[in-house]
């Protein structure tokens, strides 16, 4: 149960040394390309495919895109990729959207992971500076992730010990809010031969907030070693630290009507903090893979994650609406959470081409197992509930803390998942390839919390097909179609007593992929139909629970239906110009026709853009973009009584940057975000909560290369 709130390069790239072994790879790597795309990519299907070669929708944040955006988290690159947005609910707590629909699994090297987003553990603030690059797939990844939403999959590539030679990076930088940053990036081999090498970076962030009280500190460290055991088998091993402090988090937002019934307009810097609030993270990985390459050029790949994320909160939640004139109204909540997770990934995978028919195809083959433990516990406040005397002027100062109990029991879960899966790309003819695939998948969670019956969900063999094929119609554009699909085990019973079998989201998208300009252009087009299958509603009944506890019964129904399109061009426009640009647009409605979920915008415009200058002037390149959002709304009661509709219109953020390169080594870039101030909601919902986004900000980095 989630926690209880009442709301919820262009020019002179890095250069890093080839790796002499033949073993496999995830995909290209793209650190040092300069470029905004990627050769391969294993997101969508564990095939190594391009994105024209994979029948669904793909976008690759690159590592020049990481850079030239100043992409620092994992929420960065979800407010700036085409197709997703971030619904920020509070200061450290977000949820991802694709096509309607929270995105609910995070893969780390291809290997996902169970992501329980409201009982946070840092993962929204999980720093780029471990990653070659962000994959996201959007759509069912059922295929290739398991239990999880129609949404899509967030794929976070880390960097590789792939440098026969000494070398790095050094990263300074300073910003808005008395932020300071530095940077540490080193690459080298560990013996004569160069067959082992490391790599480690070390990161280190502080700085204070837009929003009074908020400060927070971020430590990441990350260390990767490979080792060439033999000229076709390569081994991997590293682990990943990440360290985050804030002080002043909101739990919770702002209210969104004074008692009167008339809208509030705070000051973005407005926060329902105290002082005394804070929310601790640690989330630390420890990884390890094998991969070897057979003579008849067939692949095995194992791999093994441990992860552990732990989280300890004390946080006051604010609620009501203030009196216009005198800020009376508001009460406080207490709340103090400790959660530890503790994940464990095993996977093996068999892939290579084979002849069929005179022709050559690939498959690949895999099992996967998923282990989760998750645990929770809380402390009682004394006092429990409290009173705001004046919320208008107030800053968190008035309200002192409470005096804490002792840890107590609050909820706890196992999750299991084993699954074997197989897929194959047969070339029917040579502009036609058609891919096929199923997973079979093993699933049981058990549960229970202070609040609700213990539970066990169990699905055996749960089959979750692939099936996609593509037509080259010329040299440069393919046309494709898929169907795949994913399952979500939900928690209800119906009038029987009978768990409702699991919700099924069916993903159908047809759309057309080019590849321009040598291989330096990438564009898309997609339409897409999106249907859940048994999400169950609640009843009027009820039937009696396990220990003897009343229960709400309900029934399976159809749930949501999301159609839509979008475009996407990625790439080198012309030398030294570089361009991200995507659109799109969808409708979502339950099975009465009625929108839902309109709080997650419908319309999105992602684009960027850098150039270097020419002839004299060309140390400087100069770049920007627009992150755009229709229209949002949802409708709520006021302290009237009466149905109002909170509304977002529409708006874009306006972004620049320019660099600067003294040499080949050293640079300079500023970056500045939200160029015009735009004042916006980062999220409001049905409980009469709001939240505001970041306004206008700087930073200047300076980066030394050797």
């Amino acid at each position: 149960m989630a926690l209880p709130v009442l709301a919820s390069a262009q020019q002179n790239p890095e250069t890093l040394s080839p790796v002499t072994v033949e073993a496999t790879s995830e995909s290209a790597v793209t650190e040092g390309s300069g470029s905004f795309i990627t050769r391969e990519t294993s997101t969508a299907t564990p095939l190594s495919l391009s994105p024209r070669e994979t029948p669904q929708s793909v976008s690759v944040v690159t590592h020049q895109r990481i850079q030239d955006q100043r992409l620092q988290t994992i929420t960065d690159v979800v407010n700036n990729t085409t197709g997703v947005s971030v619904n920020q609910y509070e200061t450290n707590r977000a949820s991802f959207v694709s096509r309607g629909f929270e995105i609910n699994t995070l893969m780390f090297d291809g290997v996902p992971t169970t992501w329980e987003q409201p009982w946070s553990s840092g993962e929204v603030f999980t720093s780029l500076a471990m990653f070659d690059r962000v994959e996201l797939v959007r759509g069912a990844t059922g295929l290739t992730t398991g239990a999880g939403d129609p949404s899509g999959a967030i794929n976070l590539v880390r960097k590789r010990a792939n440098s026969s030679v000494f070398t790095g990076n050094v990263e300074l930088e300073a910003g808005s809010w008395n932020q300071r940053r530095g940077l540490v990036d080193l690459s080298t081999a560990l013996n004569e031969a160069k067959a082992l090498r490391a790599r480690i970076v070390a990161e280190a962030t502080d700085q204070d907030s837009y929003i009074q009280n908020l400060t927070r500190k971020n430590e990441t460290l990350f260390a990767t070693f490979e080792a060439d055991l033999s000229p076709n088998t390569l081994l991997t091993a590293g682990f990943s630290y990440q360290n985050d402090k804030a002080h002043g988090p909101m739990w919770g937002g702002l209210p969104v009507w004074y008692s009167n019934g008339a809208f509030t307009d705070w000051d973005v810097s407005k926060t329902s903090a105290a002082p005394w609030t804070s929310w601790d993270t640690r989330y630390q990985t420890y990884f390890a893979s094998l991969e070897h390459r057979f003579a008849n050029d067939w692949n095995l790949r194992m791999s093994y994650t441990h992860g552990e994320r732990k989280a300890d909160s004390y946080l006051l939640y604010s609620y009501g609406a203030p009196d216009i004139v005198t800020g009376q109204g508001m009460s406080a909540l207490p709340g103090s959470y400790k959660v530890k997770t503790k994940q464990d990934d095993f996977g093996i995978r068999l892939d290579g081409s084979f002849d069929l028919l005179g022709r050559k195809h690939e498959a690949a083959f895999g099992f996967v197992s998923s282990r989760q433990d998750f645990g929770a516990q809380d402390r009682q406040a004394t006092p429990a509930f409290g009173d705001i005397s004046n919320f208008n002027v107030w800053g968190g100062t008035a309200y002192p803390a409470p005096l804490w109990g002792p840890l107590s029991y609050y909820g706890k879960s196992k999750t299991d998942q084993d699954a074997i899966y197989g897929t194959a790309r047969f070339h029917v003819s040579d502009p036609l390839k058609l891919i096929v695939g199923a997973r079979v998948t093993n699933y049981e969670k058990r549960g229970d919390d202070i609040y609700t019956n213990p539970f066990t969900l169990k699905y055996n063999e749960e089959i979750t097909p692939y099936i996609g094929a593509t037509y080259d119609l010329s040299k440069q554009l393919t046309a494709y179609a898929s169907y795949t699909d994913i399952f979500l085990p939900q928690n209800a019973r119906d009038i029987t007593g009978s768990y409702i079998e699991p919700i099924k989201g069916e993903s159908y998208e047809l759309g057309l992929k080019g590849e321009f300009l040598d291989r330096r252009l990438n564009a898309s087009g997609a339409v897409f139909h999106i249907k859940q299958k048994n999400l169950a509603v609640a009843t009027t009944d009820t039937i009696v629970g396990i220990g003897g506890l009343p229960e709400t019964a309900y029934r399976a129904s159809d749930g949501a239906t999301s159609e839509g399109f979008e475009f996407e061009l990625s790439g080198q426009l012309a030398p030294d110009w570089n361009l991200t640009a995507g659109y799109t647009q969808f409708t979502l409605r339950d099975a009465d026709g009625q929108d839902v979920n309109t709080i997650y915008p419908r319309k999105l415009l992602r684009l960027f853009t850098t150039y270097r200058l020419p002839g004299a002037l060309n140390k400087l390149t100069v770049g920007g973009g627009v992150s755009w959002q229709g229209k949002t709304y949802t409708n709520a009661i006021n302290p009237l009584g009466i149905l109002q509709t909170i509304e977002q219109g529409a708006y874009g953020l306006v972004n620049l940057m320019a660099r600067y390169d003294f040499t080949e080594k050293l640079s300079l870039q500023l970056n500045i975000n939200n160029v015009t101030d735009r004042k916006f909601y980062g999220m409001f919902d049905a409980y009469s909560q709001i939240t505001y986004g970041a306004p206008r900000n700087a930073t200047l980095t300076m980066r030394y290369r050797f």
